[in-house]
């Protein structure tokens, strides 16, 4: 990467937020943990497919209708202690209350220190970081929290990246996007976006997805990075 952006885009969901938490809030409804990675992969494949179609809807209407879907279909309303209604309100009301990852606020510190604008960008809605940055004292380091439902499109469409773009002012080239998602990172990609994978877990790439400017295993490698190359 020959330039270094002047404004850091970040995606929320398990990029910033730890939805680890969820796994508690299926299982304090009676339904199996391993469920709350199955529903956030299912809302993800359909906001996409409405991207894909030219539509939007808003993040907590989709979880909540696949979420009932879920929870009516996969044989699991037997074991529910509550109907799959209060079961839907209980899980939803658990996004609310998720916290960051460890890295998370010393990595944005470091980065905002740096001199970089921040600004996060999420398919889902504001308030969700907005209270998570509050609670953990970093809501002051953003510039901006931006969600796609005020774009035309879900990311990884162009149009969602093209949004963030205008709304902070600066050109698509000047941007990087810092995301644990390879389709976040690839939509990004081609959109001219500079990009950097925080990979926390060691997996690997997938090689069909434009590859990252930086890979790294947390944001203050993120920073350091950065600072080398300055």
């Amino acid at each position: 990467m020959n330039t270094v952006p002047a404004v850091i885009v970040f995606d929320v969901n398990e990029t910033l937020s730890d939805l680890a938490p969820l796994t508690t809030r299926f299982a304090e409804v009676g339904a199996a943990g391993f469920l709350a990675q199955l529903w956030f992969t299912a809302l993800l494949r359909d906001g996409f497919a409405l991207a894909a179609s030219g539509d939007n809807a808003p993040f907590g209407l989709i979880g909540a209708d696949v979420l009932r879907g879920l929870l009516s279909d996969v044989t699991v309303e037997p074991r529910l202690n509550r109907s799959v209604d209060d079961a839907v309100t209980h899980v939803m009301a658990g996004l609310a209350e998720l916290g960051l990852h460890a890295d998370v606020a010393a990595g944005v510190r470091s980065l905002k220190f740096a001199g970089f604008r921040l600004v996060t960008l999420s398919n889902g809605p504001t308030a969700l970081a907005d209270t998570m940055f509050s609670t953990a004292g970093i809501r002051s380091e953003f510039e901006a929290l931006l969600t796609v439902e005020d774009a035309p499109a879900w990311k990884p469409a162009r149009s969602a990246y093209e949004h963030a773009a205008a709304a902070c002012g600066a050109r698509l080239e000047d941007m990087l996007l810092v995301a644990v998602h390879p389709w976040d990172i690839h939509g990004a990609a081609r959109a001219g976006l500079h990009t950097a994978w925080l990979n926390r877990t060691g997996a690997l790439y997938p090689s069909y997805f434009e590859a990252p400017d930086y890979t790294v295993s947390s944001l203050p490698e993120l920073a350091l990075r950065f600072r080398a190359e300055g």
